[in-house]
C-alpha cells in the first residue's frame, strides 16, 4: 500500500513539476513578445496553482477504471449510449408539443400605464418617435399600440 501510494505521490509530483515549467515557459514567451493580455491570463493560472487531474471513469459495476485501454472503452460505450437514438420510422407518431405564453397578454390600461410612465425629454430609441409624441397621442395610439404588441391572439 505505502509503494502505491509512494508511486502516486512521485506521479503528481511530476505532474506538477511538468505543468510549472510549461506555464513559467509560455509566461515568458509572452512577455517577450507583448502579448499582456496572455501574460496575465497565465499570471492568474500561475497564481491559482496546480490541480491535478485523474482520467478515472466508473464501469458498469461501479469501479473504477484507471487503464488507458479499458477507460477509452468506458467512455466509447457511454457515448454511444447517449448519443445514439433511435429512429422514428413515421413522423406522423411523434407528438407535437405547444409551448404556453410565459408572460400573460398585457392589457390595454397596462399599455396605457406603461405610456404614462414615460420620461419626457429622453433621447428616442431606434424608432426615432419620442416619448412626448407616443403620450400626446392618447387613446390612439394606445389602442394601436396594443395591437401591435399583442401577438397572442
Amino acid at each position: 500500500m505505502n509503494n502505491i501510494r509512494r508511486d502516486a505521490s512521485r506521479h503528481f509530483r511530476n505532474n506538477k513539476k511538468a505543468y510549472l515549467k510549461i506555464k513559467i515557459e509560455e509566461l515568458e514567451t509572452n512577455s517577450k513578445i507583448n502579448k499582456v493580455r496572455d501574460l496575465y491570463r497565465g499570471i492568474n493560472d500561475f497564481m491559482k496553482g496546480y490541480q491535478p487531474r485523474t482520467t478515472r471513469v466508473k464501469d458498469e459495476k461501479g469501479d473504477l477504471v484507471a487503464d488507458p485501454p479499458q477507460y477509452y472503452g468506458e467512455v466509447e460505450e457511454l457515448f454511444l449510449q447517449l448519443l445514439n437514438v433511435n429512429e422514428i420510422n413515421d413522423i406522423r407518431q411523434t407528438e407535437i408539443h405547444t409551448v404556453e405564453p410565459l408572460v400573460p397578454q398585457p392589457s390595454a390600461f397596462e399599455v396605457e400605464l406603461a405610456i404614462e410612465k414615460l420620461k419626457n425629454y429622453k433621447s428616442p430609441g431606434s424608432d426615432q418617435i419620442p416619448a412626448e409624441l407616443i403620450k400626446a397621442g392618447g387613446g390612439t395610439i394606445c389602442c394601436e399600440i396594443h395591437k401591435l404588441i399583442s401577438i397572442w391572439n
